[in-house]
């Protein structure tokens, strides 16, 4: 019987898996002839990444959720092993200095390379063997991936990589690279005006006063927010929309009330409205004027009529 022939399934099933469960490289490696990349065919056969990228991967993630792996697999990045160094820019917790567009020289020529790690598990990582000359940490950012998506600083491999190349102004590498992702996208629409922001700068320095008033503003919009709710509470003022309406409805009303009070024909002419007695009947407003005029006549000639007294104060009839 040939070498290996007698070996079970669930021991090629385990030998082909890491210490930590998940499937070797060498999986990966062959899943990846099957994936396209945005610059490439399934078969390989297109453009490489204009710059070298790199990156430790520590197998911290799970593999169908982690950036860094499919970018392996997509043929766009390698993989280094620890011990071994990177000349280019390296995106790192472990950065004493932030990326800055002065790095723009090294990254054209070098390339950009990052850790593959777990945020709660950066203890596990042998910093001091991994690296370069030039190991950055990244300035305020939010992360747009699904596992972190909204959060600051919380940057996977793919977006850190896309904002190394977007602060020293190769946008174009970083739209690109993110291309390879559904949301990627999202990520530089997002942090839009932080990078501009940050593309404004020359040094680690610049950038990063950059940073703390960018920091310091939006602190102060939240308190200016937190403020305003505590001394100006909407929901107490009601709905001022409403109390507008409620003015015009009442001026209509009243509009409405005094053209009641007026009848017109066909033709707009006013009728006058009819009136009746204590009995029921109706009232003719020509008698009634008649009459009222009658009542004012009578009361002006009795004033005419004058009063007069004899000596003795006795009143003579005329």
């Amino acid at each position: 019987m040939a070498k290996g022939k007698n070996k079970t399934t669930e021991d090629h099933t385990r030998a082909t898996r890491t210490s930590n469960g998940h499937k070797s490289k060498q999986h990966h490696s062959r899943k990846g002839r099957q994936e396209t990349g945005a610059n490439g065919g399934p078969d390989g056969s297109g453009d490489k990444f204009p710059v070298k990228l790199a990156m430790w991967d520590f197998d911290h993630c799970d593999p169908k959720r982690c950036s860094g792996k499919k970018l392996e697999r997509l043929g766009l990045i390698k993989n280094l092993r620890i011990g071994q160094k990177f000349s280019g820019v390296v995106v790192s917790p472990n950065g004493k200095g932030v990326v800055c567009p002065d790095d723009k020289e090294v990254v054209e020529g070098n390339g950009s390379a990052v850790v593959e790690c777990s945020w709660a598990r950066l203890d596990e990582v042998p910093f001091n063997k991994i690296g370069g000359k030039h190991e950055r940490l990244l300035p305020y950012l939010v992360a747009a991936n699904p596992v972190n998506y909204g959060r600051p600083w919380k940057l996977n491999c793919v977006e850190a990589l896309a904002a190394c190349f977007a602060i020293v102004g190769r946008l174009d590498w970083a739209t690109e690279l993110l291309d390879n992702f559904s949301w990627g996208p999202a990520f530089l629409k997002i942090n839009k005006e932080l990078i501009e922001v940050y593309q404004q700068c020359t040094d680690s320095d610049s950038v990063q006063a950059a940073q703390e008033a960018w920091l310091e503003k939006i602190e102060k919009e939240h308190k200016d927010r937190k403020l305003q709710g505590q001394t100006e509470d909407i929901w107490m003022m009601g709905n001022v929309n409403r109390e507008e309406e409620s003015e015009e409805e009442e001026e209509e009303e009243e509009g409405e009330e005094s053209d009641e009070d007026v009848e017109y024909d066909n033709l707009g002419n006013v009728i006058s409205k009819k009136r009746y007695d204590n009995l029921g009947n109706e009232i003719d407003d020509a008698e009634g004027d008649d009459t009222d005029s009658e009542e004012e006549e009578e009361e002006e000639e009795e004033e005419e009529e004058e009063e007069v007294y004899d000596a003795l104060g006795n009143l003579v009839i005329k």
